[in-house]
């Protein structure tokens, strides 16, 4: 929501301003329909031919999480590392092998039935499972699993970023297409030079509207729109990252509760629950008949 405000600013103050100072919107809106037909059609029609058809469909999907912001919150952070902590104490209680039950059937186990968020996250839920099956099968390397981790969500987050780098690319071709827009109606102004100036300077006055669109739709609304999704996908791409934290502290050798600590500092700092809210939801999670029963 904070991006619809800022634009809303954003436009209030040029167009306030513009009016204030003496300026008429007459020729402005006259000419903006057709202007903007020529550059948003041309910036549409790029974007469909640079993308594939799944780029495309997601494209929404992207614009709705940009407006909403980032999708997990401290509770989802907290909620994770508890999920974690859980599978951690059952490998040290009973051995890896005790976790195949719960990864093989997630929507039965009875760890992930206590984090419904984490359950109901399919690439969070599969991410945790595929690893966690290979630290079943005996992968016990720290630095392999880190170097494994690392590489797919590496690849994860550069496919996630692919929109907003189309984005960019538009944004950098907004300006050039305003000045097609504008060379358009100059040339429209001079196959009407006969005219009296009063009608060649609204003509002109017209024409002009392209170039101050084309950079106006570049750096006041696009360049920004993709700047916001790329933070938004990259804040986003840090939680599934924890998984990474806590598992290769777990390999290490290091107990569920240090892994979870060791995890909680890799928290974006405004999601980051303190020391004594995590540990209170461990404590809870260790003792939930406790918990209870306080």
């Amino acid at each position: 929501m904070l991006f619809i405000g800022g634009l809303i600013f954003a436009l209030l103050c040029v167009f306030g301003s513009f009016v204030a100072s003496g300026g008429a919107l007459a020729p402005l809106i006259m000419s903006m329909p057709f202007e903007l037909l020529t550059i948003l059609g041309a910036a549409i029609g790029i974007f469909v031919m640079s993308n594939s058809k799944d780029v495309l469909k997601e494209f929404p999907h992207y614009l709705r999480r940009t407006i909403k912001g980032p999708r997990y919150n401290k509770a989802a952070y907290t909620e994770l590392l508890v999920t974690l902590f859980r599978f951690m104490r059952l490998a040290q209680a009973k051995g890896n092998m005790a976790l195949e039950e719960h990864i093989e059937n997630p929507n039965d186990s009875s760890i992930f039935a206590l984090s419904p968020n984490v359950r109901d996250d399919v690439a969070t839920r599969s991410l945790i499972c595929d690893y966690l099956r290979l630290v079943s099968l005996n992968m016990d390397d720290a630095y392999q699993l880190d170097e494994v981790m690392g590489r797919e969500l590496k690849k994860n987050l550069s496919e996630e970023l692919h929109t907003a780098e189309s984005l960019q690319s538009i944004a950098d071709a907004l300006p050039a297409l305003g000045i097609v827009a504008a060379v358009l109606g100059v040339i429209k102004t001079m196959a009407s030079i006969s005219k009296p100036p009063v009608i060649l300077g609204e003509m002109i006055a017209g024409a002009l509207v392209g170039t101050f669109l084309g950079v106006l739709l570049s750096y006041g609304v696009v360049a920004p729109l993709s700047s916001r999704m790329r933070d938004v996908v990259m804040q986003d791409a840090r939680y599934q990252d924890l998984i990474r934290t806590v598992f290769v502290a777990h390999l290490q050798g290091n107990p569920p509760q240090i892994c979870a600590e060791i995890g909680r500092k890799d928290i974006p700092h405004a999601f980051m629950p303190t020391f004594a809210e995590l540990d209170s939801a461990l404590s809870e999670a260790s003792n939930p008949g406790a918990a209870a029963a306080a």
